[in-house]
C-alpha cells in the first residue's frame, strides 16, 4: 500500500486543521495510507518574545518546509496568515482551503460580561493592537503568545481582561462557546488569509486528489490579499491587513496601510473582476500608499 505524508505544526489547531485534509485525502485515495506527521516549529517554541523580535512568522513553515524537502511530508498544511509572502520556487502553494470565519473575536474571561478596563486586553499582532486603541480607548493592550489553549489559561486566571483571537480558531477546535463579541470586518480587518488553508507541495508533482479541498473563489480572495500585503512590505512584522470577498459577481477587498513613520493609518476599500485578483490587491495598496503620502505633504 502506498503512503502519504501530511505535515504539520504539532499545537492542538493545526492538527485540526490538517486532519481535515488528511480525512478527505483517505477518503479520496482508498488504496493509499495517509498519515498526518506533526513537529514542533521554531515559532512554536520561542514563546517569550513576539515574533517580530524573533523572525517573523516565517518561523512557524521553516521546520515544515525541510520534511518538504527532504521528503519526510508529501505536503503540508498551514494556516495561511501564518506563511510568508514569498514563497521558495520550489515549494509552491498549491491551493487554498474552504475558508472558516474570518473575522477576529473578544474573548472574556470565563463568567465575564466585560473587559475588565484595570488589566491589558492581550494580542498576538500589532495589526489588532493599532485597530484595537481605536475600539477600547483608555485600555491597555498588551502582547500574549502561546497556543490558543495557553492564552486562554492566562485569561482565565486574570492575567488578561479580554483576548482577541480569531474565530476561524476557535470554531475549529469547538470553544466556540468562549466567543463574546464578533468584529465586523470594517471594525477590525483580518489579517491577510485568515481562516484559509494553504496546502503547500514540491514543485513538479502532481497532486490530482486534491481538487475537491481546493476552492477557486477562496484563491482569487487569498491572492489578492496577499498582494495587498506584499506590496506594502506586510506579512511578518508589519500591521499591514487586507480582506476581500465575492459580492455580486465582483471582488471586493478592504485594506489597511500604516506609516511606520508616523504610526497612523489609514484603511480603503475597492472591487474589480475575480480574474484580476493579483492586481486588485496591489492596485489598493498603491491608492492608498500614494493617498496617505499626499494627506503628509499638505
Amino acid at each position: 500500500m502506498k503512503t502519504l505524508i501530511v505535515g504539520s505544526r504539532d499545537s492542538a489547531l493545526a492538527v485540526a486543521q490538517s486532519m481535515t485534509v488528511v480525512r478527505h485525502l483517505q477518503a479520496a485515495l482508498p488504496d493509499t495510507e495517509v498519515r498526518l506527521l506533526t513537529m514542533k516549529t521554531t515559532g512554536d517554541r520561542i514563546l517569550d518574545r513576539t515574533l517580530d523580535q524573533v523572525g517573523g512568522k516565517g518561523l512557524f513553515v521553516k521546520e515544515l518546509d525541510a520534511a518538504l524537502r527532504d521528503r519526510r511530508a508529501d505536503l503540508t498544511v498551514h494556516s495561511l496568515k501564518d506563511v510568508p509572502m514569498e514563497v521558495p520556487e520550489d515549494l509552491p502553494l498549491l491551493g487554498f482551503s474552504k475558508r472558516e470565519d474570518p473575522r477576529d473575536v473578544l474573548v472574556l474571561p470565563e463568567g465575564a460580561d466585560a473587559p475588565d478596563p484595570d488589566k491589558p486586553i492581550g494580542s498576538a499582532s500589532l495589526r489588532r493592537c493599532i485597530q484595537l486603541k481605536k475600539l477600547y480607548p483608555g485600555y491597555d493592550v498588551q502582547p500574549v503568545r502561546g497556543n490558543l489553549q495557553t492564552r486562554l489559561r492566562k485569561l482565565d486566571e486574570g492575567q488578561y481582561g479580554a483576548l482577541v483571537l480569531a474565530a476561524a480558531g476557535l470554531k475549529r477546535l469547538g470553544l466556540e462557546a468562549r466567543i463574546s463579541r464578533y468584529f465586523d470586518i470594517h471594525e477590525m480587518i483580518p489579517a491577510a488569509g485568515q481562516g484559509i488553508l494553504a496546502i503547500q507541495g514540491r514543485a513538479g508533482e502532481e497532486y490530482p486528489w486534491l481538487g475537491g479541498i481546493l476552492d477557486a473563489e477562496v484563491a482569487a480572495a487569498a491572492l489578492c490579499e496577499r498582494a495587498f500585503a506584499r506590496t506594502l512590505g506586510g506579512g511578518c512584522t508589519s500591521p499591514v491587513c487586507a480582506h476581500a470577498w465575492a459580492e455580486d459577481g465582483k471582488l471586493r477587498v478592504l485594506g489597511l496601510y500604516y506609516d511606520e513613520n508616523s504610526g497612523c493609518w489609514t484603511t480603503g476599500e475597492s472591487a474589480g473582476e475575480t480574474e484580476s485578483a493579483e492586481y486588485l490587491g496591489k492596485a489598493l495598496a498603491c491608492k492608498l500608499r500614494s493617498e496617505f503620502g499626499k494627506e503628509a505633504e499638505a
